[in-house]
């Protein structure tokens, strides 16, 4: 329970964070995608479903807020935060190259989701000028801020195991199907 609380917490204080502080900072008029960055990292170092369920809160937070179509946002940080969690079997603490790549290509595929579903299906057809003004921009201010940010997540993440419940890691090699030994009698 007590990790379920910390998470809300965490998704809570991002997505202020979002709409005000990197709303202030924003170059351009893009600013990072930092509910994204939470999604994306959980999902890697939790799991799919625990990065479905992020996902969903963070993508209803903007729903709410801003969407204006209720459950587009949840279902696509949901896809993304599942997305991520497939790659937790090759999560490794110290190595922040493949956490940024996927963490660029879900803000890719975000930003490709957007223009498709939000602009092109109401006859927008300036896809160029997104990609190059919104897209890219965004992918880029996102992803240097992962760098800054991957760390205090990393150590949340450590915060969440002591607080108790099962990762799926956790799960798969103490259920016996991953890490299973022979069970051989030996001989006197």
């Amino acid at each position: 329970m007590k990790q379920k609380l910390v998470t809300a917490l965490l998704i809570m204080v991002c997505f202020v964070l979002q709409c005000t502080v990197f709303k202030a900072l924003a170059l351009a008029s893009i600013s990072p995608n930092l509910l994204l960055i939470v999604t994306s990292s959980l999902g890697f170092m939790r799991g799919e479903r625990e990065g479905l369920v992020i996902g969903f809160f963070c993508g209803l937070l903007l729903d709410i807020f801003f969407g204006s179509l209720l459950g587009f946002y949840a279902l696509l940080y949901m896809f993304l935060g599942y997305g991520s969690g497939l790659f937790h079997m090759v999560f490794y603490d110290e190595d922040i190259k493949l956490p940024m790549v996927w963490i660029g290509l879900s803000e890719l595929v975000y930003g490709l989701s957007i223009y498709f579903f939000m602009f092109l299906m109401r006859s927008k057809f300036e896809f160029g000028y997104y990609f190059i003004h919104i897209i890219v921009p965004e992918l880029i201010y996102t992803v240097a801020l992962t760098i800054l940010l991957y760390q205090p997540i990393q150590k949340f993440n450590g915060l969440l195991d002591r607080l108790g419940g099962e990762t799926v890691r956790d799960y798969y090699t103490s259920s016996g199907t991953a890490g299973q030994t022979d069970n051989k009698i030996e001989e006197p």
